[in-house]
């Protein structure tokens, strides 16, 4: 470049700034992974050579045209919406009635209650199917073997295989749970005065609930809708394992029996059919931004009052009710996966022997078994230690700099959570196979961890976005008057503050890699088999070793429940613990006290 081009450009960019050659790479980095495979299924979908990921390019758009022809395509586009609006039908006056009567109401044990749904949030959707399956196959489910001992009953009634199926197993996964966790909090933050004045008017306690406390909470409520919006195609293993078998396909499973189970490969109608739903997405994201933007209702100002109603003769039936959907939701599986776990086979109970131990010697000495538990445990604890750093640092970069291109990273971490897992999934598939030097990253165990990590930057994000703002500048201000760098001064002053936050997103994160499978399910190989993808495979329509996936789910649980609480404790122990410094702080307050006592006695 000559001289005189030099001095055209901006003196910023003659002399880069050291923050935006940092902002650049992050951007870059983040991009490639989390954007560009989205871009490049969008140009594979033109793509009509014979062989998409191997020979000369040829472009066009028969793929398009074809796959107008192929009425799986459209069909499988409309399953998700269906089962995602049957789904919300239901589990949105449920979620909504169970956050009312927690939040403001007298209800018996009303925090444990609230725990227990958060235990059903973590609950491994995998073994609430697997757990629906054994209790409602049409062939040896236990409820439907139990019903046809009754007399004059020849079938039994349930079928857990199908669209009802599917619905029923998604709200007894986290489809209850998901909108309890997050409507109570806010629930509880409303003045009181509001239903009193409703009871004042002659309103019964029941008809404030619903004529005030509802309308004026319709703020929390649109926001969770809103969220919901973008789990539209998120579904993957309740559909896999109930819909697969009796043709019943979703997006997501429709692309991986494409992509994996036709031999050869389908690619080009997988690829059409992310695009399109990358399509749709485009247009339901910013529908999703618009909802949350709208007007919202003020409930907490500076004469808040709280308070509770008295359901009065209401509360034990209430408590019953909200017990029934607690045991739906975790206790009942739970038990009959460990039931079924002892059984010969399910539901056969004429068969001799009727309870073995087979089932968990075949698990626990299978090798396949004990290398996927040594991948759940790799990729588990690597997304629970390495999310929460990383996540903190982008939060940093967005919240606590000025650098140039932070609203551009924003917008990526936010553009990231719109895109459901089967697709990454796909996406990165062909970013692999599609670029030169990448192909070894397929099948490997550094191809999962890259995707675990990642995965739940979106909420990890904002979540420490929202605490740094909370942070004083003069906390950091202080360790570099100390000659503290800016990694030292991170990783002494700051984390340590944000040490809660990071257990709280690493635990999450955990739990999330040891039991994902639809961001990895195109991706993984035998030898990176995971125990979800293990458990996916055993209770699938060919192979249907229910008994053994189910065993492996309580692994699963087991693993992720019993790590995540060693986890809390130890972040607690290193963390800044307030507790203890307050304890610290009172002891010499009390001995003053105790000696100024005796003196005046």
């Amino acid at each position: 470049m000559t001289t005189g081009a030099a001095r055209m450009l901006p003196a910023a960019w003659r002399k880069p700034e050291t923050g935006t050659i940092v902002m650049f790479i992050v951007i870059v980095a983040l991009g490639s992974y989390l954007i560009y495979p989205m871009i490049l299924l969008l140009i594979l979908s033109f793509d009509t050579s014979a062989e998409i990921l191997a020979g000369q390019r040829e472009w066009g758009f028969s793929n398009w045209i074809e796959a107008w022809d192929n009425p799986l395509l459209l069909e499988a586009i409309g399953n998700s919406f269906l089962v995602w609006f049957l789904g919300a039908l239901v589990s949105f006056p449920v979620a909504i009635a169970i956050s009312l009567v927690l939040a403001r109401t007298r209800l018996p044990f009303t925090y444990g209650i609230e725990y227990l749904f958060w235990v059903a949030f973590m609950f491994p959707g995998l073994a609430t199917t697997i757990g629906w399956m054994m209790l409602m196959d049409p062939d040896v489910g236990l409820l439907n073997s139990l019903v046809e001992r009754l007399p004059f009953v020849e079938e039994g009634p349930f079928n857990i295989f199908g669209l009802a199926g599917i619905v029923w197993a998604n709200l007894m996964g986290n489809g209850i749970a998901y909108k309890v966790i997050l409507l109570t909090p806010a629930f509880r933050n409303m003045d009181v005065a509001l239903e009193e004045a409703a009871r004042v008017s002659g309103a019964s306690k029941i008809s404030a609930l619903a004529r005030v406390t509802l309308p004026v909470m319709i703020s929390p409520i649109i926001l969770v809708f809103a969220l919901q919006l973008l789990r539209v195609f998120s579904g993957f293993e309740t559909e896999q394992l109930l819909g697969a078998r009796v043709g019943f396909y979703v997006f997501s499973t429709l692309i991986y029996r494409q992509t994996t189970t036709e031999i050869p490969p389908d690619y080009a109608d997988a690829i059409v059919l992310a695009s399109l739903t990358l399509i749709l997405i485009a247009f339901i994201f910013p529908l999703q931004r618009w909802v949350t933007n709208r007007r919202h209702y003020t409930t907490i100002t500076g004469r808040f009052r709280p308070g509770l109603i008295d359901l009065g003769a209401w509360k034990w039936p209430i408590f019953g009710g909200v017990a029934l959907v607690l045991a739906l939701l975790t206790a009942l599986p739970f038990v009959v996966i460990v039931m079924g776990s002892f059984m010969t086979r399910v539901g056969f109970f004429n068969a001799v022997p009727l309870w073995t131990f087979a089932h968990w010697q075949n698990v626990l000495t299978d090798p396949l078994f004990l290398k996927a538990t040594r991948t759940t445990l790799i990729l588990a604890v690597t997304a629970g230690v390495g999310s929460p750093l990383l996540f903190s640092v982008v939060a940093y970069l967005i919240a606590r700099t000025r650098w140039r291109g932070r609203s551009v990273l924003d917008s990526i971490i936010w553009v990231s959570a719109a895109f459901p897992g089967i697709i990454s999934s796909l996406g990165l598939l062909l970013l692999f196979l599609d670029t030169p030097g990448l192909s070894w990253l397929y099948g490997s165990i550094w191809a999962l961890i890259l995707v675990v990590i990642i995965s739940g930057n979106t909420t990890g994000t904002n979540v420490f976005k929202g605490i740094m703002v909370q942070i004083g500048a003069d906390m950091e201000e202080a360790g570099r008057v100390a000659g503290a760098g800016w990694l030292r001064t991170y990783f002494r002053i700051v984390i340590p503050v944000l040490m809660p936050t990071m257990v709280l997103i690493g635990a999450l994160n955990f739990i999330s890699a040891a039991s994902t499978t639809a961001s990895i399910v195109l991706l993984a190989s035998r030898d990176t088999l995971t125990l979800s993808l293990l458990a996916l495979e055993r209770a699938s329509a060919g192979i249907n070793r229910v008994e053994e996936a189910g065993i492996i789910t309580l692994v699963i649980m087991f693993l992720t429940l019993g790590l995540a609480l060693v986890a809390r404790q130890f972040g607690l122990r290193i963390g800044v613990r307030q507790d203890a410094k307050a304890k610290d702080a009172a002891q010499p307050q009390r001995a003053e006290g105790r000696q100024a006592a005796a003196g005046m006695r």
